[in-house]
């Protein structure tokens, strides 16, 4: 079923106005203030309140109308879990890449046990709609507990110096988190690495586009889509 089209009403500032401001905020390590800054200089005169709100509010609703990857186009799901603290409390961000560094699911949560990997299992294999061929992960032993229980017969590789693709897909993220200066609560952490994730999904190559031309090519496709998703091509 698709997403329902994005609307508009009751907003004064036009929706390139609205896309635009959510998409240097999701898609660049920038600050509201410094969206505000780079807005003003085009002569967009809007707070860094305005555009905080923008992106609570649209940036969910276009992640939602991103074209996914077609389920089973990555067949091997390298997973790990990265610390954030959240207002003194700590938090783990478990995380599911594919062999092409796309992003599959994340979920937040207050434990690193078997339940939290079972529940991320779980969450992906219903997104996916099947299985992997193979999962990668570090030497949590929580993983192959979460595994024997939901996928006993997939493939498991638990080696640390295998599971760099999902290990890299962290950095981003921390580079936003220090821009940020951490993350307010858990659902703000949750919303932001929803709409985040699907950005990067789509603007950044994956790692077999190696040339110019290639990169040129798929950053020309991401925008088209991207407008189409913010209802800029309608």
């Amino acid at each position: 079923m698709s997403a329902p089209p994005v609307s508009y009403k009751r907003h004064r500032f036009p929706r390139e106005r609205i896309a635009h401001a959510v998409w240097l905020y999701f898609r660049f390590p920038l600050s509201l203030c410094l969206v505000e800054e780079m807005l003003l200089e085009r002569g967009i005169v809007v707070s860094h309140e305005t555009i905080r709100r923008w992106g609570r509010k649209f940036g969910a609703a276009y992640a939602g109308r991103l074209r996914r990857k077609p389920a089973g186009g990555g067949d091997i799901w390298h997973l790990d879990e990265v610390r954030i603290a959240i207002a003194g409390v700590p938090h783990w961000l478990w995380r599911a890449v594919d062999q092409d560094g796309y992003v599959l699911d994340e979920i937040l949560q207050t434990r690193r046990n078997t339940k939290a990997a079972k529940r991320l299992l779980t969450r992906l294999l219903r997104k996916q709609g099947a299985a992997p061929r193979r999962i990668v992960t570090d030497k949590l032993k929580s993983y192959g507990a979460a595994k024997r229980r939901i996928m006993p017969r997939i493939r498991h590789l638990s080696h640390k110096g295998l599971n760099n693709q999902a290990e890299n897909s962290h950095l981003p993220l921390r580079k936003r988190e220090r821009v940020l200066q951490r993350f307010r609560s858990p659902g703000h952490c949750q919303r932001f690495v929803s709409v985040f994730s699907a950005v990067r999904n789509l603007f950044v190559p994956p790692r077999f586009v190696e040339t110019a031309l290639g990169r040129h090519i798929h950053q020309v496709r991401a925008i088209a889509q991207w407008n189409a998703a913010t209802a800029l091509a309608a």
